[in-house]
């Protein structure tokens, strides 16, 4: 997020305030107090109920991105049947949870070869939404039926992109925004020591080992190439300390893009459970007036709204969603909110710039209109199933630090984060003079 988002989310947080100061019925002294206190304990609530589950998260991430080649994914990616679909379902069901990472790898499997309906809807929808972490982080919010209902919209959503793409979307529209990727970018292959891709028409490191030929960002990593490491597979390099440097590094990426829109959504709850009376969630989400099917509708469409303009996304985006969800707005709607993620302001920036204003704009609609289907149609399938929670079942209670299984599972993370990063900077020391030695390879 650049300056512009951050300047955007300062406005809307104090609207949200300003909302609050109109409408209240309290003394603003009171009121301000009060809501303050509220805020601040639902942030923290909620941190404290989803630490762990987001070190576990992002480490699993990193081991995949570690240890599994994009190249070798994007060519199990190739067609648009039900296997290529479902094997890019899996990829990113196993895969990163930030956005903006998952909307990168997607474009790069694209551009290697892989499928519009596998790469852009399956894996890319699945990277964000079908995660791990974020769906610990609605099981623990939200409750189980949220996540059973987020897996079922979900695959419901990527069914309707990828027949959207074969069947609607017109080739040359397709064809074009491979050739926009291509074009701005070239082919580019995977350094096998750093990870960094390299577009081997232009580098000046390569070597030829066994009728392969690998590239290299600079002359450090080709200098550090070991053949045999390279064909080590996911078990071998799941069991040596290498494997393991490699993952903290990758981990340590994720945190590093995603850890501010996390607080964002965090610190978003906790404005609107404190300083936004029940009274406009009331007015708001006022009822069925004109029928449930109408009423549903719209707020899903208002829930994907939502979730474009406060440009939180991935994980950030439950805990204000569990906010929206006890203040009214409709099941559905909720996992509308939630699946809209990746029609933020920023990300549909990036699709003009990856694959050009056309194609962007394809994009991100088929992603508004999927999600609000998706919504709707799991709201009614999960009430006839009468598997719509209470709202008070929600889990956005004032921070309670207990002897139980939350803290115990929050003190191993915390060790766990702290031995991950103590990996990363024994990594990133004794790297020092080759990532150096990189970055001026890549700048000459």
């Amino acid at each position: 997020m650049d300056r512009s988002d951050y300047a955007i989310l300062s406005v809307i947080a104090v609207i949200t305030v300003a909302i609050g100061i109109v409408t209240t019925t309290k003394p603003l002294g009171t009121f301000f107090v009060e809501s303050t206190r509220q805020a601040a304990t639902t942030t923290a609530a909620m941190a404290w109920i989803t630490w762990w589950a987001l070190v576990i998260g992002f480490a699993i991430a990193g081991g995949v991105e570690a240890w599994v080649s994009t190249q070798q994914i994007s060519e199990l990616l190739e067609g648009h049947g039900p296997r290529s679909i479902g094997l890019a379902t899996f990829f990113g069901f196993v895969s990163s949870s930030c956005s903006y990472s998952a909307i990168a790898t997607a474009k790069n499997l694209y551009k290697k070869g892989a499928s519009a309906a596998a790469a852009l809807a399956a894996f890319q929808f699945a990277s964000t939404n079908l995660v791990i972490e974020i769906g610990i982080v609605i099981w623990l919010l939200l409750g189980w039926e949220f996540l059973l209902a987020d897996v079922v919209g979900g695959l419901l959503l990527i069914g309707l992109m990828s027949v959207g793409f074969v069947y609607v979307v017109p080739d040359k529209i397709l064809d074009e925004a491979r050739e926009n990727v291509t074009d701005d970018e070239g082919i580019t292959v995977q350094d096998p020591v750093c990870g960094m891709e390299v577009d081997p028409e232009e580098t000046d490191y390569s070597i030829e080992h066994e009728g392969q030929t690998y590239y290299f960002c600079s002359q450090s990593c080709k200098d550090s190439f070991d053949p045999e490491e390279a064909n080590t597979s996911i078990p071998e390099k799941a069991t040596s300390w290498s494997g393991w440097k490699s993952l903290a590094d990758k981990q340590w990426k994720e945190w590093a893009m995603l850890w501010d829109e996390i607080a964002i959504g965090f610190i978003f709850a906790g404005l609107i459970a404190g300083f936004i009376p029940e009274a406009v969630w009331t007015s708001v989400f006022s009822g069925a007036v004109f029928g449930l099917p109408v009423y549903v509708l719209w707020t899903a469409a208002l829930g994907a709204i939502i979730g474009v303009v406060t440009f939180v996304c991935s994980v950030g985006n439950v805990p204000f969603g569990t906010v929206l969800w006890t203040r009214g707005l409709p099941f559905g709607s909720v996992l509308s909110y939630i699946f809209a993620d990746l029609i933020v302001p920023p990300i549909m920036k990036a699709y003009d710039e990856y694959y050009g204003t056309t194609f962007a704009a394809v994009l991100s609609l088929m992603i508004f209109v999927t999600a609000v289907i998706a919504g709707f149609v799991v709201h009614f399938l999960f009430l006839g199933l009468g598997l719509i929670p209470s709202r008070a079942s929600a889990q956005i209670a004032e921070v309670s630090i207990e002897l139980n299984y939350k803290l115990v599972l929050n003190v191993l993370a915390t060790a766990f984060f702290a031995f991950l990063y103590w990996l990363h900077k024994q990594d990133s020391v004794a790297g020092g003079e080759r990532g150096d030695e990189r970055h001026a390879a890549m700048t000459d």
